[in-house]
């Protein structure tokens, strides 16, 4: 069995928003599993979270770059907060997004094509030089639409187009391009602040579906609710799970009192045109990557004995 180390409880009451002690005993339950302990604590309705979010731990910049009806995101770490701030990597991120605009998002194609007479590997490994710091790139998106506009955001923004979360979405419409543009923005920002799983219900991961399914049922049986009536009860959670984790049937950040679908909707007579959200991108910095953290004083501790 895993030791359960204050940590682990720490880190299972940021993802569930469950209290310390029922951390720890589903931690203990689950012989360390963090999954399965989320899943457990879910299933005695103790977790506040819809979802786990995964741990932001690298640092670095999300790079946005939107040309006429397409948009592309990449995702450059760093090891410290303080290169994000520095002009020489912004500048660095910048033109990696501006590259992947003709390259694709296949990071290694990314990495070979050439940014004016060298390639991109070649500019990161000399930015690296020069900044004395480690630096990779992790990912990037592509979004484009045939017909109207790419809607973009870019949270904790330190520079235009760069910052800790960035967003595409595509607007499918023959509408006027303002204001689709700044309809655009406001459901960019939507998915920011949401991270809504899919479009819509017919986008959810079926495996997604499966475990919220599981969960629910197990949920309402340990309520004491009738087998009989467990799967029609189920239908009812999802249909719930749908209107938080879908773009669509989310309450609309700008208007709560409408769901995305609803707003978009009323806004096409301003549009002058039908509106499709034909798809979305969000990378937030540091998703599921988990940094080591260093014990400080064993490192001076370490060092000294050397």
């Amino acid at each position: 069995m895993a030791e359960i180390t204050a940590s682990m409880v720490k880190d299972l009451r940021e993802m569930t928003g469950a209290g310390m002690m029922d951390c720890k005993a589903a931690l203990n339950e689950t012989k360390g599993d963090v999954e399965a302990a989320v899943d457990l604590l879910r299933k005695k309705g103790l977790s506040k979270a819809a979802k786990k979010a995964g741990r932001v731990a690298a640092e670095g910049l999300i790079g946005v770059n939107v040309k006429g009806n397409k948009g592309v995101m990449v995702e450059v770490n760093s090891e410290t907060d303080f290169v994000a701030k520095n002009d020489l990597f912004q500048g660095l991120v910048k033109m990696i997004a501006d590259v992947a605009q003709s390259s694709g998002t296949d990071v290694e194609k990314i990495k070979t094509a050439k940014a004016g007479s060298i390639t991109v590997a070649e500019s990161i490994n000399n930015t690296i030089a020069k900044i004395g710091e480690n630096m990779t790139l992790r990912r990037a998106a592509e979004l484009s639409v045939g017909e109207g506009v790419i809607g973009n955001y870019v949270h904790a923004s330190v520079s235009d187009g760069l910052g800790r979360i960035g967003v595409l979405v595509g607007l499918e419409s023959s509408g006027k391009a303002d204001e689709l543009n700044a309809l655009g923005r406001q459901v960019a920002m939507h998915i920011a602040s949401t991270n809504p799983l899919a479009i819509d219900p017919s986008g959810v991961d079926p495996a997604v579906v499966k475990r919220e399914k599981d969960i629910l049922a197990d949920k309402f049986r340990q309520q004491g609710k009738p087998e009989n009536m467990i799967d029609k009860i189920v239908e009812s959670g999802l249909k719930t799970f749908y209107k938080e984790q879908t773009l669509l049937e989310q309450p609309f950040i700008f208007d709560d009192k409408k769901s995305v679908a609803q707003a978009l909707k009323e806004a096409e007579g301003k549009v002058g045109g039908p509106i499709k959200i034909s798809g979305m991108a969000r990378f937030a910095l540091g998703e599921g990557v988990e940094k080591q953290e260093s014990d400080f004083a064993a490192e001076v501790a370490a060092a000294a004995k050397g």
